[in-house]
């Protein structure tokens, strides 16, 4: 297994917001977290399109604009988690509530194909039940995301940038995650741009 501190590494994250920033509405800030992003010594690798779907779960706010990157970085995972968690304080983004709106959300989906910290704690959390991962977050980071293969709106932005992507533990690819998800739900995703 490759060590997650050596030279270049490629992540794969997810962008969402469903709330306004004063005049700026989700598009825009989503724009804007990018730009910020290629600011911070982050080279973008790819860029999918931008998506609307309706907040998760159903009832938590106004619907979500979501897009999908692909960023080359010499840096640890633990390191670009903290890069995207100041840049969503740039943009006001509170955790107070879990699965609330939100100014700006910025997920780290996943890393070069491996699995952190390890396969048993991966397991742990992929495996937790809806009632509980509506109350706890994870205290560590955990990739590749233990929800990947749930969402649609993570999952059709990945289509656009990394449709072959393998998840490490499933040994699917982004499409065939896709492919597997509730018809109603893959069409309630709008295309934005």
């Amino acid at each position: 297994m490759k060590s997650m501190y050596s030279n270049n590494h490629h992540f794969l994250i997810a962008l969402g917001s469903n709330k306004n920033l004063g005049p700026l509405k989700p598009l825009d800030i989503l724009k804007k977290a990018i730009a910020e992003l290629k600011q911070s010594e982050i080279s973008l690798v790819s860029l999918s399109r931008f998506f609307e779907s309706p907040a998760y779960p159903e009832g938590k706010g106004s619907n979500f604009v979501n897009s999908a990157i692909k960023i080359q970085v010499k840096c640890s995972s633990e390191e670009i988690l903290q890069k995207l968690h100041k840049i969503e304080k740039k943009f006001n983004r509170t955790r107070d509530t879990r699965w609330g709106a939100r100014t700006l959300d910025l997920d780290l989906l996943a890393q070069d194909g491996q699995v952190f910290p390890n396969e048993e704690i991966f397991r742990k959390w992929y495996n937790l039940p809806l009632v509980e991962q509506m109350k706890k977050s994870p205290k560590n980071l955990i990739l590749p995301h233990p929800r990947i293969q749930d969402r649609a709106f993570v999952l059709l932005p990945l289509l656009d940038i990394e449709p072959n992507w393998i998840h490490p533990i499933l040994r699917k690819t982004a499409f065939q995650m896709y492919e597997e998800l509730n018809e109603q739900v893959k069409k309630s995703i709008q295309l934005v741009q």
